[in-house]
């Protein structure tokens, strides 16, 4: 069965061993321009700080320059941290880009910080929150987006009446629930945390209730492909993230290495079953692997969308990854 979805691009404009956050950001805007050449719906940035491979924390504003790039594709963002921020903010900022790029903008949600209790606190300075305020401050959000009531003291300018649509991210049940009862689409980030995946989808689904926004439920699944010319050489790209995973899991993250043959085997046992578990819902190899591998996780998850990443050290790598996905399922 071919794989009749849609597919779109996730992007942490990762800084590679060598390189500089200034060189990620444009090789984010030059995969987006490949993405919208070769089909994809859709390409998101996601919210880290305190991050040395990772260029997307201002990530309205890393939007702007690949927006600025492209002309289809929808851009958005594969989140935005709630928590570090006030839902007049966000509206502010996702109001100017959907008045610079109108009808293309999307905006994805989560309640997680992006980043350790230190780097939290000094964005917040506080981090006493009750367990009730992301949802409200979702539902803030929503309000700031629609048309503004008589009365209204607080508006936000741009984005009061625009529209802009929201997604839930989770990676647990609790995103599910939060979507389902607010009747928005929903995000599961199963390209690193795959463990709850299919329990939060069914929970999502059998809860959903139809909004203004969306009428049926809807499920994008976060999904890692390393796609290359052969097995061998996509399981040696994979090992950049591998490297990337064990040193965030160590407390030592760093910028994105360079790929290590039989980079797995020189691990414990215990960090080999880490990167089995986190790497469950990937693709990885030729483009006849990578098809077969894609079309079982849509078979067996029933998803909607997948959000296609892939965390490749060299750049031109990265891209025929890309192009190998889009051919393989064409």
């Amino acid at each position: 069965m071919r794989v009749m979805i849609p597919l779109s691009v996730l992007d942490l404009a990762p800084i590679a061993e060598g390189s500089d956050a200034g060189i990620a950001l444009n090789n984010a805007r030059d995969i987006a321009q490949a993405a919208e050449r070769l089909g994809y719906h859709r390409f998101w940035m996601a919210e880290h700080h305190s991050m040395p491979g990772i260029a997307s924390a201002a990530t309205a504003v890393a939007l702007v320059h690949v927006a600025s790039g492209t002309s289809a594709i929808r851009i958005g963002a594969g989140g935005i941290m709630l928590p570090n921020h006030s839902p007049l903010q966000v509206a502010e900022q996702f109001g100017t880009l959907a008045a610079l790029f109108p009808g293309r903008i999307d905006l994805g949600l989560g309640r997680a910080p992006g980043t350790d209790q230190a780097a939290a606190y000094a964005m917040r300075r506080n981090l006493s929150a009750d367990v009730g305020q992301f949802p409200r401050d979702v539902v803030e959000l929503q309000g700031y987006f629609r048309p503004a009531e008589p009365g209204q003291r607080v508006i936000a300018v741009p984005g009061e009446g625009l529209e802009v649509p929201l997604w839930i991210l989770g990676s647990s049940t609790y995103g599910a629930e939060l979507a389902a009862e607010l009747g928005l689409p929903y995000a599961f980030a199963s390209h690193f945390a795959p463990q709850q995946m299919m329990e939060a989808i069914a929970l999502y689904r059998s809860r959903f209730k139809p909004s203004d926004q969306l009428a049926a439920p809807y499920v994008m699944l976060g999904f890692n492909v390393f796609a290359a010319d052969s097995d061998e050489e996509g399981e040696l790209l994979a090992t950049s993230l591998m490297q990337a995973f064990v040193a965030l899991r160590s407390g030592n993250p760093g910028k994105l290495r360079p790929p290590v043959e039989g980079y797995a085997d020189t691990l414990p046992l215990e960090y080999r079953a880490m990167l089995r578990s986190v790497l469950s819902s990937s693709a990885i190899g030729a483009p006849a692997t990578v098809r077969a591998a894609t079309e079982a996780f849509v078979n067996r998850t029933g998803a909607d969308e997948l959000m296609i990443t892939s965390q490749i050290f060299d750049h031109a790598a990265r891209l025929r990854s890309f192009e190998f996905l889009a051919q393989a399922l064409a």
